[in-house]
């Protein structure tokens, strides 16, 4: 049977390279029927950030990805918490002590910075040569019990090859002369992130391993663990990298794919899930839109490419305004009302001018909290025109009459209703023998500030009238 896992730190935001790894496991486990585990690696204590509550809550309640066995869904009383399987790791390091495949290490941290630090000013490669190697184990113990800190290291060999074969990468092969002798056991008593996940991966069947290919340069480290421990190997699935469109890779320090971000501005987690799928996997298809059942049905490993694929916002929210389009009335309000409330006084609106003020934008809404955003102009008493508007305004000598009337009809105009308003408008053009497309944009300009936008009688009839005769006559001047 198929076993994948998704094993994320928690220290750093949740970004859309988390979830990627996630999604990719998932959809392999399940389009072979096959299981998806969650581990929590929080090993490194110091720097956590999120707690696994939220992580959890996030990749199971809001993306779906629903794991087989996990925290609170534990198999066997196994525990998927590292911070809680610490005797596991001690005594498998212990194994290799006795078998002469690790030993004490009590070289101080600040002296292997030192020596690192040196060799970069220097421009060399730096490969530590560990003096503890060579002490005999009874010695080490004598220190280890008199209360020296210490850590584990594993002794790597200093010669020949390691090789191995990646589902997506093919065959890879490595020198043993270029590795440094790997800490297993660190001097807090915690395990390595090499070290605890080869071995959780081996003890919970752990079939396939996913993850970004910037571990392909560690994976000597986990193969010559995985011979040290005499585990079998998994099969590994490297992905390839995400790049930000302006920053280059994605890293846990860069926010602008912050997963919790982008949820609260209204990014919907099917539109997230779409757009990251094809993140380094191509169907073959020209099918873009997927549900997740589909993405199950349709993953295969041998559609993963290698070359790195382009992080872009623009075009998740290209995905996220379709998701939003294809919503039906009263759940595109019930999602985008509460972006508007959070910035609006409601309080004086109707119902009814509110659901026409949303679903007026919603087949062009990128993301929810946009709608704050586009709206802004029935919230202002005055509208501020730009260079180009005011510039348009000043190119012709019939704009000036196209206001004039425009005002005039809107003062005289008893029944404000949509019907109305069109035929107000159609007056304005034959009164002033203008052109259509000349005489709305003038009075768009005017009444939102913008050369374009939403219907022009929808958006006057929500904007009513006193406020639209303040707009033109603080408009007068500037043309």
């Amino acid at each position: 049977m198929t076993r994948t896992r998704f094993a994320p730190s928690l220290t750093g935001h949740l970004h859309i390279g988390n979830l990627r790894s996630a999604l990719f496991a998932y959809l392999l486990a399940k389009h072979d029927e096959g299981e998806f585990i969650l581990r929590i690696e929080d090993t490194n204590s110091s720097k956590i950030l999120i707690s696994p509550e939220e992580l959890i809550n996030v990749l199971l309640n809001t993306f779906q990805l629903t794991y087989d066995e996990g925290p609170k869904k534990e198999r066997d009383s196994t525990e998927y918490i590292q911070s809680k399987r610490l005797d596991i790791y001690k005594s498998y390091a212990e194994k290799l002590l006795k078998k002469g495949e690790a030993y004490y290490c009590f070289c101080d941290k600040k002296t292997l910075n030192a020596k690192r630090m040196k060799a970069s000013e220097e421009k060399q490669n730096f490969l530590y040569e560990d003096p503890c190697r060579i002490i005999g184990i009874e010695e080490a113990k004598n220190r280890v019990l008199a209360g020296e800190s210490y850590t584990i290291r594993q002794k790597m060999p200093r010669s020949g090859q390691i090789s191995f074969h990646d589902l997506v990468y093919g065959d890879i092969t490595f020198d043993n002369s270029t590795l440094e002798d790997q800490i297993l056991i660190k001097s807090d008593g915690f395990p390595t992130y090499n070290f605890a996940n080869v071995i959780d991966d081996a003890l919970m069947d752990i079939t396939h391993v996913t993850r970004g290919c910037e571990y392909l340069s560690s994976m000597p480290k986990y193969l010559l663990l995985y011979e040290a421990l005499n585990f079998p190997r998994p099969e590994f699935v490297h992905l390839p990298l995400i790049k930000n469109k302006e920053k280059g890779n994605l890293t846990k320090t860069n926010k602008d794919d912050d997963l919790i971000d982008l949820l609260k501005q209204g990014f919907l987690p099917s539109a997230i899930l779409n757009y990251i799928a094809l993140l380094g996997w191509n169907p073959r298809t020209n099918q873009e839109f997927f549900t997740l059942q589909e993405l199950i049905n349709e993953f295969d490993i041998s559609k993963i490419t290698k070359r790195p694929c382009c992080y872009d916002i623009k075009k998740l929210e290209w995905f996220n305004k379709h998701y939003i389009s294809k919503m039906n009335d009263q759940e595109y309000i019930n999602f985008t009302r509460p972006y508007l409330e959070n910035v609006y006084n409601l309080k004086d609106k109707t119902e009814e001018w509110i659901n026409n003020l949303l679903l007026l934008f919603k087949k062009h809404l990128h993301f929810g909290s946009e709608i704050a955003l586009v709206s802004n102009l029935f919230f202002r008493e005055i509208i501020v025109l730009d260079e180009t508007c005011i510039s348009y305004l000043r190119s012709d000598e019939l704009i000036p009459s196209i206001l004039k009337t425009f005002k005039e009809e809107i003062e005289t105009c008893s029944d404000w209703n949509l019907q109305n308003i069109e035929e107000l408008l159609k007056r304005v053009e034959l009164k002033t023998n203008s052109t259509k497309e000349k005489t709305y944009r003038s009075i768009r300009i005017v009444v939102t500030g913008l050369n374009y936008g939403r219907e022009l009688s929808k958006i006057l009839f929500l904007l009513e009238q006193q406020t639209i005769i303040k707009r033109v006559e603080n408009s007068i001047g500037m043309y």
